[in-house]
């Protein structure tokens, strides 16, 4: 599933277009960043609250592709500009982690 496709499925809004609509491998949810680091993988989906620039920057550092933000959470400036200049797709959701993890999980499992 690219990570348009799975935009749609799960009701997610792009926030902006300069990234590849590559094939999501898996899913990791976490808001603390360095269990993201230790635990996330590559080609995969980062699904968190935290928006900010430093989530970008982590997600950066285990090739992660997209970034599905929930709840809803305002999306800094600062964080888009990242995501666009290292290609990284900003997803943003009004439902929160469980469910969209849950969503995700069904999703590249079928």
């Amino acid at each position: 599933m690219t990570i348009r496709e799975a935009a749609k499925a799960l009701d997610a809004e792009i926030l902006h277009d300069d990234f590849t609509d590559s094939e999501i491998a898996g899913a990791y949810t976490s808001d603390l960043l360095s269990d993201v680091m230790a635990n996330a993988r590559e080609s995969g989906a980062l699904i968190t609250i935290q928006a900010h620039k430093n989530t970008v920057a982590v997600a950066t550092l285990v090739n992660v592709n997209v970034i599905i933000i929930c709840n809803s959470r305002p999306i800094p400036g600062d964080m888009l500009a990242s995501a666009k200049e290292e290609g990284i797709a900003i997803l943003l959701s009004k439902e929160n982690q469980f469910t969209i993890s849950g969503k995700l999980y069904s999703l590249l499992n079928k």
